[in-house]
């Protein structure tokens, strides 16, 4: 008979922190996909963006691979209103959200 999912964790237990990051990184890499399919409807290059945005074409590709943490808010501001939208930026406190850029 085959060891058990019980069995399994019990010698090798889950690790939530490691669990955790992986799953912040993995949000980051979708965000950061959504934002080059964006971009590539509006039928931009990396290079067209980066000099509406006046950044380097590497900060727009940094961007892409999911560096958003580092990006200042107004540089994904710029990159959204260069692709026609609008970044909504909220604070969520308790029960409470607010949208404060």
């Amino acid at each position: 008979m085959g060891t058990s999912l019980e069995d399994m964790l019990a010698r090798r237990p889950v690790d939530e922190e490691s669990v955790a990051a992986h799953r912040a990184r993995m949000l980051e890499e979708v965000r950061a996909y959504r934002l080059r399919e964006l971009r590539e409807a509006a039928e931009l290059t990396q290079v067209q963006l980066a000099e509406r945005l006046h950044v380097s074409q590497n900060r727009v590709s940094g961007i892409e691979r999911g560096d958003i943490e580092r990006a200042q808010v107004d540089t994904l501001r710029r990159y959204v209103e260069a692709i026609g939208g609008r970044l909504h930026v909220e604070v969520e406190v308790g029960d409470q959200r607010f949208e404060i850029a």
